[in-house]
């Protein structure tokens, strides 16, 4: 058989493909939950991995030929266990919302209470939201945070624990810019009897890299996507200790899914190997030191942030002070050439798919190589683009001068 390549195969996808890498060349990438990942990861991910089936566990497979399949889902187990510092680790799940479920089924029959954060307050569908499955198949009741202060009330949350008594509480979030004291969630966990389950899936790079407080002392499960702040592919895993580990493994496994994406555990073996380099640890320090520069220029051009600032990689502003809308606003960054996401904000007087606000982050940039000084140029953007909203030929002009800053910093695993 021939050997055709993607081009000769598919030359409308081949186009597609290259547009999309000169796209995110050419762009300032500020999604929160996106970022680049390596040569390394995207070799691994685009590997003949992807052609094997492989049911069930290492050593406990339901099809032949797992020799080289076992050894790296071993493989990427070990790593997760040791850089978590986790018992147990289960590698297997497609993402983070069908991870977060494997958790409920594990832990939880149908109808019985959940305690999430509210998804407009900062928290995830997959959280109790009455939209996701999570709100349609358990009774779900949502805390949020302090309206005034943007901050989670702990006393609230104790308090709603304590009338509503959830069978499980979700402590995560992903439009939070603060730290979340995840000792005191297990301290309210316990008093009312409640599983606490931990969803990492936007800080687990920083989390890995030692820029942020762990939550697997404190969780009975955490469960985190394998991208965002990870570098990783599109994937999920969950962490726990060894008394969990028949209970979680069950659970995604015959529980919610059939044959892991194998080519996708490769590519999460390899994100991990990064993750435990001094390399990844300067990395995700930057990108709290950015997020924090960041905040502090967009603060300076008059631009509000909720909470007043950030403690992650993420930052939530509210543009309404400077006359616009959020998603308008989203949309003529975009059009300069900044990509980040219209978002509502705590008590947001307007609907979700035409908010108050927009969601921003450093993990993309970071990765890029941009610091502390690049940080005050891309505030300086966002002020000019909220001047120019509706002038396109002005966002035009502004996208060229955003292509001309970009092509200093190389992008890792894009060859241009």
């Amino acid at each position: 058989m021939t050997q055709l390549t993607l081009r000769q195969t598919d030359p409308d996808v081949a186009e597609l493909l290259a547009r999309e890498e000169r796209r995110e060349f050419e762009k300032i990438r500020l999604i929160p939950s996106e970022n680049y990942v390596s040569r390394a990861v995207l070799e691994a991910t685009g590997s003949v991995f992807t052609n094997k089936y492989s049911e069930g566990y290492a050593g406990k497979r339901y099809y032949e030929g797992q020799q080289c399949v076992d050894p790296l889902e071993s493989l990427a187990i070990a790593r997760a266990k040791a850089l978590f510092g986790a018992g147990h680790a289960n590698v297997q799940p497609y993402s983070g919302s069908p991870a977060n479920l494997a958790v409920y089924f594990a832990l939880l029959k149908p109808g019985e209470t959940v305690m999430g954060m509210a998804l407009p307050h900062g928290g995830h569908l997959t959280h109790g939201w009455n939209v996701s499955i999570t709100g349609a198949f358990f009774r779900s009741v949502q805390y949020g945070v302090n309206v005034e202060t943007g901050r989670i009330d702990y006393d609230q949350v104790r308090d709603l624990a304590r009338k509503e008594r959830p069978k499980l509480i979700i402590a995560g979030a992903t439009a939070y810019p603060r730290l979340i004291d995840f000792q005191a969630m297990r301290s309210i966990a316990d008093e009312v009897g409640a599983h606490l389950l931990v969803d990492m899936a936007h800080i687990a790079g920083l989390v890995a890299g030692g820029a942020h407080p762990s939550p697997i002392p404190h969780a009975h499960v955490v469960s985190t996507t394998t991208h965002k702040t990870l570098r990783g592919p599109r994937g999920a895993m969950l962490l726990c200790g060894e008394d969990m580990a028949k209970t979680i493994d069950k659970a995604v496994f015959p529980g919610l899914q059939g044959g892991p994406h194998n080519h996708t555990t490769a590519g999460i073996a390899v994100a991990l190997k990064e993750a435990a380099t001094p390399a990844f640890a300067e990395y995700a320090h930057q990108i709290v030191r950015n997020a924090r520069a960041l905040a502090g220029h967009l603060a300076e051009h008059g631009f509000k942030l909720i909470s007043g600032g950030t403690d992650t990689h993420l930052i939530l502003m509210d543009v309404t002070p400077r006359g616009l809308t959020g998603k308008a606003f989203a949309k003529a960054l975009d059009r300069a050439g900044l990509e980040c996401n219209y978002n509502t904000v705590p008590g947001d007087p307007r609907k979700p798919f035409d908010p108050s606000g927009v969601r921003l982050g450093t993990p993309a940039v970071t990765s890029r190589g941009m610091k502390e000084p690049e940080m005050a140029r891309i505030a300086a953007f966002f002020s000019r683009v909220g001047e120019a909203v509706g002038q396109e030929d002005v966002l035009d002009r502004l996208a060229a001068e955003v292509r001309e800053f970009t092509a200093a910093f190389p992008c890792p695993g894009i060859l241009i």
